[in-house]
């Protein structure tokens, strides 16, 4: 059968001579890998510039649910991206994105609050004319609403403290390593509130490790990121 989706490419890798095959988020189907035939070949309709990681599509495709591989019939942007392939912090920030999502994200079954959750931070990413350097942080806490392990509870004085392991804040410190200081549990605490954050550098760096350890502890099978090191970098620069 035939369906109409939108879809986040997650990943595009060469296949023959002028085929791609394609890791896609859909709205309707979920995670699925689908091939695409012919774009690299220079008469092509649909330039392989298109078919990048973080990219919004709008696509039909033959889909039969006990295939691991379907073949897209047509693609197209679902929104043209204006500045993330320009600008070297957001184009970094998608990227971190991209792999947050490729490495947590498995399910192979439509889920429109969160593909509607990833489609609104990347078309939202590339709109915006000043970057919240929290924005990857926000993005990270956010997702595991979505994931099932959404920190419980919130931070207070009498609540200051950060359980990873058991996910919610707590009145005791931790005696255990999977907690976070009373400063960065605030931290984060504001975060989740969607409150404006002026962090330090050093800051920022800590958490957004706490938070790949936090993804550690409740996805499994998750080996970290690499892209951090690289938002790091940009952020820095």
């Amino acid at each position: 059968m035939l369906i109409k989706t939108r879809g986040i490419i997650f990943k595009a890798l060469k296949y023959s001579e002028t085929s791609l095959i394609l890791d896609i988020y859909t709205e309707e189907k979920g995670l699925r890998k689908y091939i695409i035939s012919g774009v690299r070949n220079k008469r092509s309709k649909v330039k392989t510039g298109l078919l990048q990681a973080g990219t919004l599509v709008d696509m039909v495709a033959y889909f039969r649910d006990n295939k691991p591989m379907n073949r897209i019939k047509e693609i197209k942007a679902a929104q043209i991206y204006e500045s993330i392939p320009f600008d070297l912090m957001k184009g970094t920030i998608s990227l971190f994105m991209v792999e947050l999502a490729q490495k947590t994200i498995k399910e192979e079954e439509g889920n429109r609050d969160l593909f509607n959750f990833l489609f609104n931070r990347f078309a939202t990413l590339d709109k915006l004319t000043q970057i919240n350097p929290n924005y990857h942080l926000y993005f990270m806490l956010d997702l595991t609403r979505y994931l099932g392990f959404y920190p419980g509870g919130a931070w207070s004085l009498e609540t200051p403290w950060l359980n990873m392991r058991d996910g919610k804040f707590v009145k005791e410190e931790p005696l255990h390593q999977y907690a976070l200081s009373r400063d960065l549990s605030e931290k984060v605490g504001l975060l989740m509130k969607k409150e404006a954050v002026k962090m330090a550098r050093i800051d920022r760096q800590k958490i957004v490790q706490k938070l790949i350890d936090y993804y550690r502890i409740h996805v499994e099978n998750f080996n970290g990121l690499n892209t951090h090191e690289i938002l790091r970098e940009v952020l820095e620069g």
